[in-house]
C-alpha cells in the first residue's frame, strides 16, 4: 500500500461541546444493556409466563446473529462514502429502528407461547442489530477524532460515564417509578403495565441520545479521515478483513477484554444472589447499591485518564483488573475469616458500599483504558496493512462485550449448581455452608479470570512511546506523498 493510503487525524484536544455530545450517545447502549441484562428474562418468564430456560435459550440465539451483524456493520461503515462521511449515515439511520424494536420488545401481543418466543427472538435481533448500527460506527469515531494518546482515554471516559448513566437511570426509574410496589402489585416487578412506561422512557432516551450525538459531532465530518477505497472483489475484501483482524495487538486485547467483561457478566448475573442471600440486601437498599455503582463509575471517569497520562495504558489496565479483583472478592474472604460486619450490623452497608465503589472504579478504569488501547491499534494496523479499519476493530470489541454477558450467565449458573444452591430459596434460610461454598467458588473463578486478563493486558505489545513513533512515521509518509513530483 502506498503512502497515499495513510490518512491519520491530527493529535488534538476536542472541544467540550464535541466531547459531551459524543459521549452522550453512549446512553443508548446503557439503556439497552440495563433492559436486556436485568429485566428481559424476568419479564418474559415471571410476567408473560414463558419457561425461563427456553427464554434464556432464545435470548442467546438472538446473540448469535450479532456474530455476523457486528463485523458486517464495522466492515461496511469503513467503506461508506458520502457527504455525511463514513459513520454518520449509520448513526442517523439507527434511531427509529431502535425505538420501534425496543417498544415492541416490551409490549408483546396476545399470542401462543411458541409465537411469543418468535416475537422475543425477532424483536431482540432488531434491537441488537439497530444498536450495532449505531454503536459500532459511533465508537469507531474515537480514533478518527484525534490521534492523541491521552485524549483518546478522555473520550472513552466520557463514553463509559454516559453509558453507565443511561443504564442506571433505567434501573432507578424501574425500581422507584414504573415497577415500584403498589397495593395491587406488592412485587412491582410483576406489574406488566409498568413495563410499557419503562419501554417508552427507554426508547425516548435512546433516540435523544443518538440524535444529539450525531448532530453534536456532525460538524466534525469534514475533519475526519476519508481514506480512498479501491474497487475489489468479494474475495479481496475478505482477504483484507482477515489481515486486519490477525493483528497481534488486536488479538491480545480481545483476549484480555473477554476476561474482563466475563467477570463483569458473572458479577451481574450473581449480583441478586450475593446481595440478597449473602448480605441481606432488600427493599430500598437496592437503590443505595445502584448509587454506589455509579459513584464508582464517576471515580473511574476522574482516575483513568489521569493514570493513563502517567503510565502506559496496558500496564495500568492490568493493575486495575487486579485491583478490581481484590476489592470485589475481599468482602467474601473477610466474611469467611469473621473479619467483616455481619448481616444486621449497622456498619455492614457503608463498608460494603465502599468496596463496591472502589471495585467498580477499578474495573471501569480498566474498561476505559482497554477501549482507548483499541483506538491505538488502528494506527498499528494502518502501518502494517495500509488500511484504516476502525469499524472492524470496534465491531470486534463491541461483540465481545455482548457475548461475555452470555458467558457470564453460563458461569453463574454453573457456580450455583456446583455450590448446590437451592431452588426458590428464601433469604436468611439458606444454610451457611451453602453460602460459604457459593462465595468461595465465585471468588476463585473471579480470581482466575482476572489474573488471566491482567497478564494478557501486560502482553500488549506497545505503549505511548511506540504509538507516538508510529504517528511520526505516518505523518512523514503523508508529507512525502504530498510533496510535488518532478516532471
Amino acid at each position: 500500500m502506498s503512502a497515499a493510503g495513510f490518512t491519520t487525524p491530527p493529535a488534538r484536544r476536542l472541544s467540550n461541546g464535541t466531547m459531551a455530545s459524543y459521549g452522550f450517545g453512549a446512553v443508548a447502549y446503557g439503556v439497552k444493556d440495563a433492559g436486556f441484562g436485568t429485566f428481559l428474562l424476568l419479564f418474559y418468564n415471571q410476567v408473560i409466563g414463558l419457561d425461563p430456560q427456553t427464554v434464556g435459550l432464545v435470548i442467546m440465539l438472538a446473540l448469535v446473529a450479532d456474530a455476523f451483524i457486528d463485523p458486517a456493520v464495522g466492515f461496511f461503515s469503513d467503506r461508506t462514502r458520502g457527504r455525511w462521511g463514513r459513520r454518520h449515515p449509520w448513526m442517523y439511520a439507527s434511531a427509529l429502528p431502535i425505538a420501534a424494536g425496543w417498544i415492541a420488545l416490551w409490549n408483546p401481543p396476545l399470542l401462543s407461547d411458541p409465537m411469543l418466543l418468535v416475537w422475543l427472538f425477532g424483536c431482540s435481533v432488531i434491537v441488537r442489530s439497530a444498536v450495532s448500527c449505531y454503536e459500532v460506527p459511533s465508537v469507531a469515531l474515537t480514533p478518527e477524532l484525534t490521534a492523541d494518546y491521552d485524549e483518546r482515554t478522555r473520550i472513552m471516559a466520557y463514553r463509559y460515564l454516559f453509558g453507565w448513566a443511561g443504564g442506571l437511570t433505567m434501573l432507578l426509574s424501574a425500581y422507584m417509578v414504573f415497577l415500584a410496589p403498589t397495593a395491587a402489585f406488592p412485587n412491582g416487578l410483576l406489574n406488566r403495565a409498568g413495563y410499557g412506561g419503562f419501554a417508552l422512557l427507554g426508547a425516548t432516551l435512546m433516540v435523544i441520545a443518538i440524535l444529539a450525538s450525531a448532530l453534536g459531532t456532525h460538524g466534525e465530518i469534514g475533519r475526519l479521515p476519508q481514506p480512498a477505497i479501491e474497487r475489489q472483489t468479494l474475495r479481496q475484501n475478505f482477504s483484507q478483513l482477515r489481515a486486519t483482524v490477525r493483528n497481534r495487538a488486536f488479538v491480545i486485547l480481545m483476549i484480555a477484554s473477554v476476561c474482563a467483561y466475563t467477570n463483569q457478566g458473572i458479577s451481574y448475573a450473581m449480583s441478586n444472589y450475593l446481595y440478597s442471600y449473602v448480605w441481606g440486601v432488600s427493599g430500598f437498599t437496592f437503590v443505595w447499591v445502584t448509587i454506589a455503582l455509579f459513584v464508582g463509575v464517576i471515580l473511574a471517569f476522574v482516575v483513568a485518564p489521569r493514570v493513563g497520562k502517567r503510565a502506559s495504558k496496558h500496564l495500568a489496565a492490568g493493575w486495575f483488573v487486579i485491583g478490581g479483583m481484590a476489592l470485589n472478592t475481599a468482602p467474601y474472604w473477610l466474611r469467611l475469616l469473621g473479619l467483616f460486619p455481619q448481616v444486621g450490623d449497622p456498619a455492614l452497608l457503608p463498608v460494603l458500599l465502599g468496596f463496591f465503589i472502589l471495585g467498580t472504579g477499578s474495573n471501569v478504569s480498566a474498561f476505559i483504558l482497554g477501549a482507548s488501547m483499541m483506538a491505538d491499534v488502528v494506527e498499528d494496523s494502518e502501518i502494517k496493512t495500509g488500511l484504516r479499519s476502525e469499524g472492524v476493530f470496534f465491531a470486534g470489541s463491541f461483540f465481545v462485550q455482548k457475548c461475555t454477558s452470555g458467558i457470564g450467565i453460563l458461569f453463574a449458573g454453573t457456580i450455583l449448581a456446583v455450590a448446590g444452591f437451592p431452588k426458590k430459596a428464601v433469604p436468611g434460610l439458606v444454610p451457611s455452608a451453602t453460602i460459604d461454598r457459593l462465595t468461595i467458588i465465585y471468588s476463585l473463578v473471579y480470581l482466575v479470570i482476572a489474573v488471566t486478563g491482567a497478564l494478557m493486558f501486560r502482553r500488549f505489545p506497545f505503549g505511548r512511546v511506540e504509538h507516538e513513533a508510529r504517528l511520526a512515521r505516518l505523518a512523514g509518509a503523508a508529507i512525502v506523498d504530498a510533496a510535488p513530483r518532478e516532471p
